[in-house]
Formats: structure tokens, C-alpha cells, sequence
């Protein structure tokens, strides 16, 4: 029922004031936040409060010209803006390490993560260097609490520019419904529910069977421990590409348009490649707001080094609070390091002799195999659990086990998921990330009623088929980031 009756609120209330349409817009979200857990729409407000608050300061320091003054306001909200994420996310774990390494028994007792935090509180510090940077020329709290509370990307992202969110609830367009837009909105809120219920959740077991099996002890073949990766490694991709997609679909229905967040992560042929296509926002903010400030390339070829380890070591904390998604980050850093070098050596080599086709596909092949094992690594509880999957899969201490006997038995022995089910699940999957396009690039057809006719036919279809296969309640994956 919330969609309907907020979308119908929005249009309706927009007939007399375009103020109050977006009110609706903001309570509704809080509401939307609020009915996971009512006590954190506090926490929530009271970060929106603080940080529109230092905003509105910094704007008016650096209109005043007391650069001084702006800059230390800045240090300021971001200091509270990660202290604040730092207990709720990383206190327990810091604790931990430091227990394990000091024998302690220090303790702050259960803590539970408020949802989205990571996502709202970098959309916020985004704003508060927009506002530094004088790329922020709007102060309206009402416009402000929807621009962080816009329920769409408040769970999962994607993570927003104030200057590219909030231009689009100024035009009178913007309160009309537009039939092209809902229809291209249903498309796209579709194809995500699609990948959501019949990609990630029919790959979820098998991931789980795999990794669940390693963790309580047992030793996988080698076909186990790569169908375990892959299984897992499409449905990450499923999972928070789908959430995306219909976040970017519930978005177009208010005439808003969200910026792309996937762009066929697993086409690519580098992981240079990789990384401006995987979580492209998340990509941008690390850029802009991490790499770019600690120096970037600007100091040379080591500096550029050691500031891509740097920026992939925290965006691989952002992602937990756990040694593996470190390692994880560690893992991409040490590629993209890798990939820069072999740019350089490239350039003063005759390579022309080599076909393109070639390259590239010797180019996807590493950076697909590279990125299924760092995702081993994400995965696993542990350093040691990952170690077992990644000697399984390279062959080292795999278990001697004929793959016919795979096939036709159960996965690792634990439970009745069959590998012969499971590829029949990858081929088409793979088949999925590797040869169609992109959602982004799906249009709505015009010009011709028998074809928008077929095309909202295969919509439909597409959206009874998720619905029919929507069984028991599964989290999106990313909510726990």
C-alpha cells in the first residue's frame, strides 16, 4: 500500500502547493524509515538538523570570506559525522581487535547498526563539501530533509550530489505525472524485482550451501569452491544492481531521475575498468572526496600508489566492520596498482601487432577471475575460511572428487542442492551479465502502439513471474553495509 497512497499524496497535495507536495515526500520517507525501527527516525533527524545546520555556517562563513573559520566548520561536522558512524559501526569491532590482540575483555555490549547509515552519512558529508566548495546554492530545510531522507536510495544508495538531486523538485514539471516517465519507471522497478527475486535469491542457496559448509569445517573440491564464488558473486551483483534498478524506477515515478549506479560491472577488461562501472557513486565519493584531497597523482607515481591503497582500505572498511572486507579493499588497491603499471610498461612497448580482440579478452578474463576472488574474501567470516575457498579454487588442498559425482550428489555433502541445478542457474546468469545491456539503457519505445503494446506485455509478464517466485522475506544484501 505505501507506494500507491505516497504517490497518489504527492500528485494530489501538488495541485494546490508544490511546498507541501514535497513535505508529503519527506514524512513519508521518515515513516519509511521509521517502520523498521521508530527509535532511529531520531538519530536520522537529528543528523539531518546538525548537519543542514554546520551546512547553512560553512555558506555563510565562506560568504563572509572567513576561509578560516569555514574550513575548521567543515573538519568539524565531518569529525561528528564519522564519530557518530564509527560507534554504531565500528566500536564492537575495534574493541575486538584490541581485545585479541591485548587479551582484554573490553566491551560496549550489543549495538545495533542503524540502517543506511553508511549511506546517509557520506550523502550528507558530500553536501557539506559541496556547500565548502560553493556548489550548493539552495538552503531549504524542507528540500534538504528530502534530499537525505528520499526513501528510493535512503537504504542502499546510491549516494547523492545536493547540486544533481536538488534542481530537480524546482521546475512545476516536476509535480505533473508523466506517463513516459511512469512507464519507463515500471520498466525499470521491474527488471530490478526480476534480477531480486529470480537472480539473487535462486543463487542465494548454493552460495550459502558452499560458504556455510567451508565455515563448519568441510574441505570443498574445486568445482564446489568456484560454483560456491560464483554463485555468490551474481547474486552480489543481482542483489544491489536489482535494489538499483528499482530504486531508479520508484524515483522516475516522481519525475526524478537517480544517477546509474551499475554500468555492466562484469563486462569489464581491467579493474581500472571495473571500478567505473561496480557502485559508480560510491566510486565518484571516494574519488572526489578521498583520493582527490589526499593528493591524488598530483606528487608523482609512489604517492598515486599509496593514495589508491589508501582509498581502497577505507572504501573496503566502509563496506564492514570486519578484517575481510579490509583485505577485500587491500586486495582492489594492490590491483588497481597492478593495472597502472602495466598501463606504464605498455606504453613503450609495440603492442600493435597484438589483435584487439585479444587483449580485451585476455583483459576480462584476469579481471573477472580477480574480482570472483577478492568477492571470496568479502564473503567468507574470516581470513581462514577465505584461504580454504581460494586454495579449493586454485587447486591447492582441493578435495580429490571426480566433477560427474558433483553434479549428480549434493554440495559438499551438506545439502541437497545438486551442481547440476546450479548451472543451470550460472549459464543463464552469466548469459545475463555478459551479453545483454544494461538496464540504464533500456528505453521506453514510442512512436508505435504495437510495439509499447508487446513491450508492456513483456513488462508484465516479467513483474508476475518476480512476484510469483517471491517467497519468504530476504533482505537486500547491502542493507548490512
Amino acid at each position: 500500500l505505501y507506494l500507491p497512497v505516497v504517490l497518489a499524496g504527492f500528485f494530489w497535495l501538488a495541485r494546490w502547493s508544490e511546498r507541501y507536495a514535497a513535505g508529503w515526500l519527506a514524512l513519508a520517507s521518515l515513516f519509511f524509515y521509521g517502520y523498521w525501527n521508530p527509535a532511529y527516525v531520531g538519530l536520522l533527524l537529528g543528523s539531518i538538523a546538525f548537519n543542514y545546520t554546520l551546512g547553512v555556517w560553512i555558506a555563510q562563513a565562506g560568504a563572509r570570506q572567513q576561509h578560516r573559520r569555514q574550513r575548521h566548520l567543515l573538519v568539524f561536522a565531518i569529525a561528528a559525522d564519522l564519530a557518530l558512524l564509527a560507534y554504531f559501526k565500528y566500536a564492537n569491532f575495534f574493541l575486538d581487535s584490541l581485545n585479541a590482540v591485548a587479551g582484554s575483555k573490553l566491551s560496549l555490549g550489543e549495538i545495533i547498526l542503524p540502517l543506511g547509515i553508511s549511506f546517509f552519512t557520506f550523502t550528507q558529508i558530500a553536501f557539506l563539501v559541496d556547500t565548502f566548495q560553493s556548489k550548493v546554492k539552495e538552503f531549504n530545510f524542507v528540500h534538504y530533509t528530502l534530499f537525505v531522507t528520499y526513501f528510493p536510495h535512503l537504504i542502499a544508495g546510491p549516494v547523492l550530489h545536493h547540486k544533481e538531486m536538488m534542481p530537480q523538485f524546482a521546475p512545476a514539471a516536476a509535480y505533473r505525472v508523466n506517463w513516459e516517465n511512469v512507464a519507463h519507471g515500471l520498466m525499470l522497478f521491474t527488471v530490478g524485482l526480476c534480477k531480486k527475486t529470480l537472480g539473487a535469491d535462486a543463487l542465494a542457496p548454493y552460495a550459502n550451501g558452499v560458504f556455510d559448509g567451508v565455515q563448519s569445517g568441510m574441505i570443498p573440491t574445486s568445482y564446489e569452491a568456484w560454483a560456491g564464488a560464483l554463485a555468490y558473486t551474481l547474486q552480489l551483483y543481482f542483489d544491489f544492481s536489482g535494489y538499483t534498478d528499482m530504486a531508479l524506477g520508484i524515483a522516475l515515478l516522481f519525475n526524478i531521475r537517480l544517477p546509474v549506479n551499475f554500468d555492466s560491472p562484469y563486462k569489464a577488461t581491467s579493474i581500472i575498468d571495473f571500478w567505473r562501472r561496480w557502485h559508480m557513486t560510491l566510486s565518484r565519493f571516494l574519488r572526489d572526496y578521498l583520493y582527490i584531497p589526499l593528493g591524488g597523482n598530483r606528487k608523482g607515481k609512489l604517492w598515486r600508489h599509496i593514495n589508491l591503497m589508501t582509498t581502497m582500505l577505507l572504501g573496503g572498511l566502509w563496506h564492514g566492520a570486519g578484517w575481510t572486507y579490509v583485505v577485500w579493499g587491500g586486495l582492489h588497491g594492490l590491483f588497481l596498482m597492478v593495472n597502472h603499471l602495466w598501463r606504464e610498461l605498455l606504453q613503450g612497448m609495440n603492442t600493435r601487432w597484438v589483435p584487439g580482440w585479444l587483449s580485451g579478452l585476455l583483459g576480462f578474463a584476469l579481471t573477472f577471475i580477480a574480482v570472483v576472488s577478492a568477492w571470496v574474501v568479502f564473503r567468507s567470516p574470516d581470513i581462514s575460511h577465505a584461504k580454504v575457498m581460494l586454495e579449493a579454487m586454485f587447486g591447492i588442498h582441493a578435495k580429490p572428487i571426480a566433477l560427474d559425482a558433483v553434479l549428480h550428489g549434493h554440495l559438499l555433502l551438506t545439502t541437497d542442492l545438486s551442481g547440476r541445478e546450479l548451472v543451470k542457474l550460472l549459464i543463464p546468469a552469466l548469459a545475463w551479465v555478459w551479453l545483454l545491456p544494461n538496464s540504464n539503457r533500456l528505453k521506453f519505445l514510442k512512436g508505435s502502439y504495437l510495439l509499447a503494446l508487446l513491450q508492456a506485455a513483456v513488462v508484465l509478464y516479467l513483474l508476475h513471474q518476480a512476484l510469483d517466485h517471491f517467497g519468504n522475506y530476504s533482505p537486500f544484501l547491502y542493507f548490512q553495509f
